[in-house]
């Protein structure tokens, strides 16, 4: 009965780690649409400023024949642009609920599974595991391999390259210091951020006021202060700490600013780095993405469902610290105590279990494994043992029956 109720799908569950599956398309779904509404009232309001323009113009007598048609021209070729771009609206619209449809059919799949002994599952998990595995590939910078993997596998409907692609080329930008690329999309997105309180427009601003003052030419310099009057003193009372710095850094140009530990880490190549994992975690909160791959999360939900303090105990800790020798720990049985993933569980909570499914008739053997009596007595007895002898399920050592000790679990 335990194990039927261990290998009956929990449904709800599951789609815990699947949420981003279906929230990014939503999300990118709502950014096309205001893109699309800014893109209908911008032109919309340049169209009905010219045609107000050249119908005065017509009627008042000052414009010719050959400055209508111009003004005419004009529009058309506006109102050009407009459907282009709504064109591309459209397009990406289409493409969006193409793979919301996907994914909501894929997770479908799993409804119509009961119990992880179903015949459909291992192919369902296998490739829900194939996902995790691009959305691995995709965070660490390697697109073109999970592109691949995501094309040869024909999940690409399921996985973001896109999206990804486009955030680790502007993190790429950042990192061989280049700003421009996140300020325009710090402007694309400024209403969300600021609903976020984000803090990487300001720091993108500061980056680039460091890099005019890491000059020290006389225009720079004067570029640097009208730069921190239009961008930095507006956040004096949000970041005042920056701003002082900002001030400070005119005093302390990068020669001066070596021995000074309030300036020096300001003018560190490291905080190219900084600023990309503050993109980074900027762009992931903004869509809904978690910040750690996915695949490292199922990793540490599996790792901690089977943790136990004698995981890590300081016997399982003797032969190198964190590497014990599967013969010794766990007797090569548990995967926590495998050399493999005896250090990554190492951080991981332990298993919290409000149902135990621990055998109540628990004995030791001589050898030190423990077994529940009434499965010893069943597997002693289909090996054609005699009642005073049992055999050990795993080894298949045989012992005396009066030789075993029973286990108390307190």
């Amino acid at each position: 009965m335990a194990e039927h109720e261990q290998s009956t799908l929990k449904h709800g569950e599951h789609l815990l780690l699947d949420q981003p599956l279906l929230r990014l398309p939503n999300e990118l779904l709502r950014k096309n649409f205001r893109s699309a509404h800014f893109t209908i009232e911008k032109d919309t309001t340049a169209l009905k400023t010219l045609l107000k323009d050249a119908a005065t113009a017509a009627a008042s007598g000052r414009a010719t024949q050959q400055d209508a048609l111009r003004n005419l021209d004009a529009m058309l070729g506006r109102m050009r642009g407009v459907k282009r771009k709504l064109a591309a609206h459209a397009h990406e619209e289409e493409r969006l609920h193409t793979q919301a449809a996907a994914r909501i059919v894929h997770l479908d799949q799993l409804y119509t599974l009961r119990s992880a002994e179903d015949v459909g599952y291992e192919a369902w998990s296998r490739r829900r595991l194939d996902r995790l595995l691009a959305d691995y590939l995709l965070r660490q910078g390697y697109n073109g391999t999970a592109e691949q993997l995501a094309r040869e596998r024909g999940m690409e409907a399921l996985v973001d390259v896109e999206t990804f692609k486009s955030m680790s080329r502007i993190r790429e930008a950042l990192l061989g210091g280049s700003i421009a690329e996140a300020l325009a999309w710090c402007t694309e997105n400024k209403k969300e951020l600021r609903k976020m309180e984000s803090k990487l427009e300001f720091l993108l601003r500061f980056q680039q006021y460091i890099e005019l003052i890491r000059t020290q030419s006389q225009p720079k310099l004067l570029e640097a202060i009208a730069h921190a009057k239009k961008h930095l003193i507006p956040y004096w009372y949000t970041y005042p700490v920056e701003v002082k710095q900002a001030g400070g850094l005119l005093a302390f140009p990068p020669g001066r600013a070596g021995g000074n530990h309030a300036y020096a880490h300001l003018y560190s190549p490291a905080r190219w780095a900084q600023l990309a994992d503050v993109f980074t975690t900027a762009h992931n909160s903004l869509l809904g993405l978690p910040s750690a791959p996915l695949l490292h999360l199922a990793l540490s939900s599996g790792l901690s469902a089977l943790k136990t303090p004698a995981c890590h105990s300081s016997a399982a800790d003797k032969n190198g610290g964190n590497k014990p020798p599967p013969s010794t720990i766990g007797h090569g049985v548990c995967p926590i105590c495998s050399v493999e993933l005896n250090d990554l569980a190492r951080n991981v909570p332990y298993a919290h279990h409000t149902k135990s499914h621990v055998e109540h008739d628990l004995v030791l053997l001589p050898n030190g494994r423990v077994y529940g009596r009434q499965r010893l007595d069943e597997h002693s007895k289909k090996a054609g043992l005699p009642g005073d002898l049992v055999k050990d399920v795993l080894t298949g050592d045989v012992f005396a029956s009066d030789g075993l000790k029973r286990v108390y679990i307190t």
